[in-house]
């Protein structure tokens, strides 16, 4: 089984995500290669649904499947409706906590919205397939006679997934050490019932990819393959997705603050974040730019190399939420009028018990002392400083800034 490959791609579609920079690792590459020239293929990417919305450490796999379905093959998105019931140990430094069926339920809802954004959910050949409609049906006897004779326990703690954890030392649960037998057992049932032979993932997916592989050979004589996407990081290592106010998410919904980020805030991300040297690989990765654009921009320099951020950010925020999404739009929130009478201080009102400027009251002091916040473009240096009615213009507003990029609206209700 080759794994890192310099395999000359004829395919269409594994040439085109090559070029791109999608590939990491892949099963017997050859075969594979001549498996798309020859007909159209059934492949899936499997979600779980720990969470009401999906974050961009997912967007490359969600771009892989939409490119799959773009060149005529047959995209399944697997949600794990059984799998999010015991948690994925991979690249995870603690168990992760239990959810309930509700719970799962709901996240599973929140999940499929996401993909009707990025693919036709209603073309023919592309499904959404939730794993419990296996995995929960399964009896556990039989499973470990039919199944679970199949995996080898000495390899299982070969691979990273697990090697990692044990070599911490930090626990793993009897629960999560199944995990790569349910999933590998995933690939055999969406062979067996869509004819589905390729499972693509992240890098850290590769080990129990490998068992999926292996137990549709042994069950069926089925011919399996794997693919894999590289681990997203920034210049210093740093997992990409994360700031300091958490994930960023591929969803919103207005009002809500868990699991959800405003379109405008997604664009700031991708303009503020990426290092100069990675625009042309986001823009490889998460736009439909054609390599030559993307060769015209990734060269830039100075001024002109923050433009092409600006560009890689809308593009992305485009495919994400919509051209018409008010990623470029300023936010308005509506306070009442009594509140601004009875007085409110600026402090409480920067952080997330109204506008969710600031985290707390002492990161909005540390905003003020340093100047970065404005009410109308004044700079605002009080710590003390009481909102008032005066402070709105004829028309109710009061525009809020913090720095040069982050502003609202603050409106007062009639």
């Amino acid at each position: 089984m080759c794994i890192r490959d310099r395999y000359k791609y004829k395919s269409e579609f594994l040439k085109f995500i090559e070029d791109r920079g999608f590939l990491n690792q892949v099963s017997d590459p050859e075969n594979l290669d001549k498996t798309f020239l020859n007909k159209n293929v059934t492949a899936y990417i499997g979600f779980d649904c720990t969470a009401p919305s999906l974050h961009i450490g997912s967007l490359i796999q969600i771009m892989l499947l939409r490119h799959l379905q773009n060149f005529g093959h047959n995209p399944i998105i697997l949600v794990g409706g059984g799998t999010s019931k015991v948690g994925d140990p991979s690249l995870k430094d603690k168990s992760r906590s239990l959810l309930s069926e509700e719970d799962i339920n709901e996240n599973l809802k929140g999940i499929k919205k996401t993909f009707g954004r990025f693919i036709d959910l209603k073309k023919e050949g592309t499904k959404i397939v939730n794993n419990n409609d296996w995995l929960g049906e399964l009896n556990y006897i039989d499973f470990l006679r039919n199944v679970g004779t199949n995996f080898s326990v000495n390899r299982m703690l070969s691979f990273d997934s697990v090697k990692l954890r044990l070599e911490r030392e930090q626990p793993l649960s009897f629960l999560e050490f199944n995990y790569m037998v349910m999933q590998g057992y995933d690939f055999y049932e969406l062979n067996k019932r869509y004819d589905c032979i390729l499972q693509m993932g992240g890098s850290d997916q590769w080990g129990n990819i490998v068992c999926g592989i292996d137990l549709g050979r042994r069950l069926s004589g089925a011919s399996l393959f794997g693919l894999t996407t590289p681990l997203l990081t920034t210049s210093s290592g740093q997992k990409m997705g994360k700031t300091e106010n958490g994930a960023i998410w591929l969803n919103y919904e207005k009002g809500k603050k868990d699991f959800s980020t405003h379109p405008r805030d997604f664009w700031n991300y991708w303009r503020d974040k990426t290092e100069s040297e990675l625009v042309g690989k986001w823009m490889k990765l998460f736009t439909d730019l054609s390599l030559e654009e993307i060769n015209y921009y990734e060269n830039l320099e100075g001024e002109d190399i923050e433009k092409a951020k600006e560009v890689l950010a809308t593009k992305i925020t485009e495919i994400v939420h919509g051209k018409d999404s008010d990623w470029n739009s300023d936010e308005i929130y509506n306070v009442s009028r009594e509140l601004i009478e009875k007085g409110i201080g600026l402090l409480s009102f920067l952080s997330t018990e109204f506008l969710d400027l600031t985290k707390s009251n002492s990161e909005s002091r540390r905003f003020i002392r340093s100047k970065a916040i404005k009410l109308n473009e004044l700079v605002i240096t009080d710590e003390k400083y009481i909102l008032k009615l005066s402070d709105f213009n004829k028309d109710g507003d009061l525009i809020v800034s913090l720095g040069k990029k982050k502003k609202i609206i603050v409106r007062i209700e009639n």
